[in-house]
């Protein structure tokens, strides 16, 4: 019986334990930044036309980003990434998005991502891009009205708090979650302690996106093994009319977005146009 007690004891010890650990961590486990030196560095792509750009967020920190216009059309794209690497990992993304949705694109990194001062975090992330959104509508002079804001994965969470606070044309949400408590939820399911009362990061789209009342393109992939295509159709049914919703066969979360996928954007956007 003794033996018994002093297992289960080792168990629990170790079990919360490994909690703790999850806690001390989270920041490292939901950011994954790589720096702008040497090979963790891409060089645009050929005769991509695009440019550096230095911002400031309002605390400061100067924030790296690249843009790249297009020549003839007077909306522009705010493009809020992924949690892993740098900007320069999206170049090919970034041109198909001038090419095929017909706009000049902004894509910063946040904090402690590629050439960015500083270092990650909830906050940091809000305020880089309302930088970059600061960029294009006050330095730039595109209309907000004609600025949509675009997130992937972990970068939805960002655009949707910048499109729940500024005027915009529109969201794209791109392999997305409610929020980061259900997303770590989905990966750390067997853990009986609910890991959203223990988190410090939220990015809580599922109430977010209520205050945001434009057109919203919601995209998911299948087969995505880490952000569940269920929580991208919950996003979506929590997000006002009008609306479409692209599920893409085979595509897991680090697969690239297919062609139709631009184009689909841009005729949504098209038949959805804002006074």
């Amino acid at each position: 019986m003794k033996s018994w007690r002093r297992s289960l004891l080792y168990v629990v010890i170790g079990y919360l334990g490994f909690v703790l650990m999850l806690v001390f961590l989270e920041n490292k486990l939901l950011y994954h930044p790589t720096n702008g030196v040497g090979g963790n560095w891409v060089a645009p792509p050929a005769n991509s036309g695009i440019e550096d750009v230095d911002l400031t967020s309002s605390d400061g920190t100067r924030i790296h980003a690249w843009y790249c216009p297009h020549p003839t059309s007077d909306e522009a794209l705010l493009y809020c990434h992924g949690n892993a690497g740098n900007i320069s990992w999206r170049g090919n993304s970034v041109v198909k998005l001038r090419d095929l949705v017909g706009v000049s694109v902004l894509i910063f990194d946040y904090p402690g991502y590629g050439k960015s001062d500083g270092s990650p975090s909830e906050q940091g992330c809000y305020d880089a891009a309302e930088a970059g959104y600061v960029w294009l509508t006050e330095t730039k002079k595109f209309a907000p009205k004609k600025t949509l804001i675009y997130g992937g994965s972990l970068g939805g969470g960002i655009a949707v708090d910048l499109a729940s606070r500024k005027e915009h044309r529109g969201l794209v949400l791109v392999k997305t979650f409610t929020s980061a408590p259900d997303a770590a939820c989905s990966i750390y399911w067997w853990l009986p302690v609910p890991i959203r009362s223990l988190m410090t990061n939220q990015f809580d789209n599922v109430s977010k996106i209520d205050k945001c009342h434009r057109p919203v393109f919601v995209a998911h992939g299948a087969a995505d093994e880490i952000i569940p295509h269920a929580l991208g159709e919950r996003l979506f049914a929590a997000a006002h009319e009008p609306k479409e919703f692209m599920s893409i066969p085979g595509n897991s979360h680090n697969d690239p977005m297919p062609t139709e996928f631009f184009t689909k954007v841009r005729a949504f956007f098209q038949a959805n146009p804002v006074d």
